[in-house]
């Protein structure tokens, strides 16, 4: 670990919060336990997850991408696993590169485990993410909580979702744990789950539980996940109809836009607000 101060910002998108931690050159090694340290609410800065800002160049897993983007969201989970994507995250790291003047309103490329990202940061506010295309493969699972259990559609948006529609978003339960996803064999690195009510026309609210998170206020490419299995399940599947599909997605920790165009593209929009920023304690950190 460098014995120099070490400078972090908090951010989030639609409530779903993160750790921020711009390193350039990929100086400093973050190993899980240390992330999980960062991300503790009561031990330490607390967030869903932890934005590891560097330029792709320096980093082994992006330079591959270094042409097409000069930035690499190392994305952590909130216990220290690595994550391929996350989309309020992307949205949060974008807002986070313009305030620094690393970038300008408009459109950039952020590089992901997911593959690279197309980012607009709009006059208003708004971040908007080309999220890419959705996968569904064939296998699926059925989610149980208690008693009850629901089939799912099995979405993959870069990281793996089962998307299950529900009468009621209490019977999710307090998703403290991961609810139960059989087989196990369909997601063999864990899956995020997401259960969905309706509230109107291509209008939908989730909760969700994240791997390696729990349950988060917002999940960008659960939202996404969400709206293409609703797209499917309300027969709007833009493949067919030659229309884009647009959905309101409502989460607890705010809206999301999602629109999933006719040559399969997807585009998320929503906030991302930077909050704070100051100085890691190192003595707290080598110890931690």
């Amino acid at each position: 670990m460098s014995t120099s101060q070490i400078a972090f910002l908090k951010g989030h998108g639609t409530e779903n919060d993160f750790v921020i931690v711009p390193d350039p050159d990929n100086a400093l090694a973050l190993p899980a336990d240390v992330v999980a340290r960062l991300c503790d609410r009561r031990a330490g800065i607390g967030g869903d997850g932890l934005l590891h800002v560097v330029r792709s160049a320096a980093h082994p897993e992006a330079r591959h991408m270094a042409d097409a983007a000069e930035w690499f969201m190392d994305y952590r989970n909130a216990d220290g696993s690595v994550a391929e994507m996350c989309g309020n995250g992307v949205r949060v790291f974008a807002r986070h590169l313009q305030l620094a003047g690393l970038v300008e309103e408009g459109d950039l490329t952020v590089a992901t485990r997911g593959g690279p990202k197309r980012v607009h940061l709009a006059k208003n506010g708004d971040v908007t993410v080309s999220m890419g295309h959705a996968l569904l493969p064939e296998e699926s699972a059925t989610v149980s909580v208690g008693d009850r259990s629901w089939p799912t559609r099995n979405v993959n948006m870069g990281n793996p979702h089962a998307v299950a529609f529900v009468d009621d978003l209490d019977h999710a339960g307090d998703l403290f744990t991961a609810p139960s996803v059989t087989p196990e064999a369909v997601y063999p690195d864990g899956v995020n789950v997401e259960f969905v009510v309706d509230r109107g026309p291509r209008h939908v609210a989730l909760r969700v539980h994240e791997r390696g998170s729990g349950e988060t206020r917002s999940c960008g490419t659960g939202a996404c996940a969400v709206a293409v299995a609703a797209a499917r399940r309300d027969g709007a599947d833009p493949a067919e109809t030659g229309l884009p599909a647009t959905y309101r997605v409502d989460l607890p920790g705010g809206t999301l836009v999602i629109t999933e165009h006719p040559d399969g593209g997807i585009d998320m929009t929503g906030p991302a607000v930077i909050v704070a920023e100051g100085v890691i304690d190192q003595a707290w950190l080598e110890t931690a």
